[in-house]
């Protein structure tokens, strides 16, 4: 799980150095606001998906070895829920990078 995090991070922080020169100022991020300005961030804003991710691997984490320390079908399935959000996260973050870019 570290390994895939790891990846996920490089990825991001290498796609965004890759794409930095020809980034907008501003971004859309806010996809479920109406169409136009409301949708647009800074440039910066686009650091919470990674650091969202990197959240929701910890609380799960946390949840999987304290509360379902005994229980392995349960771990099992927050393993894989935490492999889903590191690639859609990911996948979110590097389709709007090249998307803006």
């Amino acid at each position: 799980m570290i390994y895939g995090l790891l990846v996920a991070d490089i990825l991001m922080v290498g796609s965004f150095l890759w794409r930095l020169a020809t980034l907008p100022p501003q971004i859309p991020l806010f996809y479920s606001k109406s169409w136009g300005e409301d949708r647009l961030v800074d440039l910066w804003y686009i650091f919470f998906l990674p650091l969202l991710l990197h959240l929701f691997i910890l609380i799960n984490q946390y949840v999987k070895k304290g509360l379902f320390a005994e229980d392995i079908i349960v771990k099992k399935i927050i393993e894989i829920a935490n492999w889903v959000v590191i690639a859609t996260l990911t996948g979110i973050f590097l389709k709007i990078i090249f998307f803006v870019s």
